[in-house]
């Protein structure tokens, strides 16, 4: 209704805009010598100083616009029902886009039909309206005036612009969807909406985060939840005199026994550093994120590995000098049995949910606004 309003408006002001010239050329056709009379204008303005004189003068022109006006209301009333007829076709048809097949899986593409096919159907009302009463002058007018008034806005409310387009451009791209694991710009969390203007996350400590959609776009998104498989490793140090293949196939195969992990691609390892101080070992392996953690299941293997070296003697690098007895010797034994279980029974490696809730909360919140990463119900 607000549209519609503002439509009329703007058809009685360009109706008025050209009273003046026709009420000018009717002026015009009176002869020169014919004296004005008290109910007829004068064609001529008077002087400055007469007063009396110039307040005729702008009454009869006054009264000869609204003569003209009252001439053509049924012609305005006319165009009125053009523009409203146009409006009611425009959101007819956009909302059955299925019909024209021209619905799109992307939610802003979608919504973005819809609008410009509404305002083409308006534009075209008006400017049928706008032809009708001989007034089409006014839309190079205000086509004009709205370049400018553009312009100025758009220096204005450039980083608003900016944001915008971004986030067109993230909605065409999908480099997420909700509830994907990323890091933009440095900044980790879950994702929960991708707005017109800003992207919403929901980080690992359960705060919400919103980024500018031009950073976004700019930055270097890291996705951990597009390839559900996902590789973990984890480094461990040993003593320079222990045996390098001992301990690799001690840790490989705690490893192996590890819940959720995946065997292709299977586990391996590599020797990351041989110095003085130790020779570190490093030992990889990979799960299915849908089924499993990777902090779970990383923690899970360095607690085996660690236990396993432990019970076959194999000892981490020393700093300092450490003398032997056959007390500390029997002591050190009686401790590395009973330093961890053989296997982790007990051992947690299921996905982690700590979030979940506070995630699903954030997007059930978001839908109350435009979520350009998720498709809406199709309206019929």
């Amino acid at each position: 209704m607000a549209r519609v309003i503002l439509l009329a408006l703007l058809l009685v002001s360009g109706l008025l805009a050209t009273l003046p010239v026709e009420a000018m050329q009717a002026a015009d056709a009176v002869a020169p010598a014919q004296a004005p009379t008290a109910t007829e204008p004068a064609t001529d303005a008077p002087p400055p100083d007469d007063i009396r004189g110039r307040f005729d003068f702008t009454f009869g022109r006054v009264a000869a616009r609204l003569a003209e006006l009252a001439a053509k209301l049924p012609l305005l009333l006319v165009a009125l029902l053009i523009v409203a007829f146009a409006a009611w076709l425009g959101g007819f048809v956009s909302r059955r886009l299925h019909l024209l097949r021209l619905r799109t899986d992307n939610p802003y593409m979608d919504a973005l039909i819809r609008n410009v096919l509404r305002a083409l159907l308006v534009l075209s009302g008006v400017l049928i309206a706008l032809e009708l009463l001989q007034a089409t002058a006014l839309v190079s007018a205000v086509l004009g005036s709205a370049g400018v008034i553009g312009l100025v806005l758009g220096f204005a409310f450039k980083d608003i612009a900016e944001n915008y387009v971004a986030g067109v451009l993230l909605s065409l791209r999908q480099p997420f969807a909700p509830g994907d694991h990323v890091v933009i710009d440095g900044n980790e969390g879950k994702v929960v909406a991708l707005h017109s203007r800003s992207t919403l996350l929901m980080t690992l400590d359960g705060n919400e985060l919103r980024l500018p959609n031009a950073l976004v776009f700019k930055a270097i998104i890291l996705n951990y939840s597009r390839n559900p498989k996902r590789r973990f490793d984890f480094a461990v140090t040993i003593d320079v005199g222990q045996s390098i293949h001992r301990a690799q196939s001690l840790g490989l195969e705690q490893v192996c026994r590890i819940e959720g992990l995946l065997s292709d691609p299977g586990p391996s390892w590599s020797v990351q550093e041989f110095a003085p101080t130790g020779i570190v070992l490093r030992f990889f392996g990979w799960i299915d994120q849908r089924h499993s953690d990777l902090g779970k299941v990383r923690s899970e293997a360095i607690r085996m590995v660690k236990a396993a070296y432990a019970r076959a003697g194999i000892e981490g690098p020393r700093t300092t000098y450490h003398l032997l007895t056959a007390r500390d010797e029997s002591r050190g034994a009686e401790v590395r049995g009973d330093a961890e279980p053989v296997l982790g029974t007990d051992a947690d490696t299921s996905v982690n949910r700590d979030i979940d809730a506070q995630l699903a909360e954030a997007q059930q919140a978001a839908d109350g606004g435009a979520n350009l990463l998720e498709r809406g119900p199709d309206a019929r």
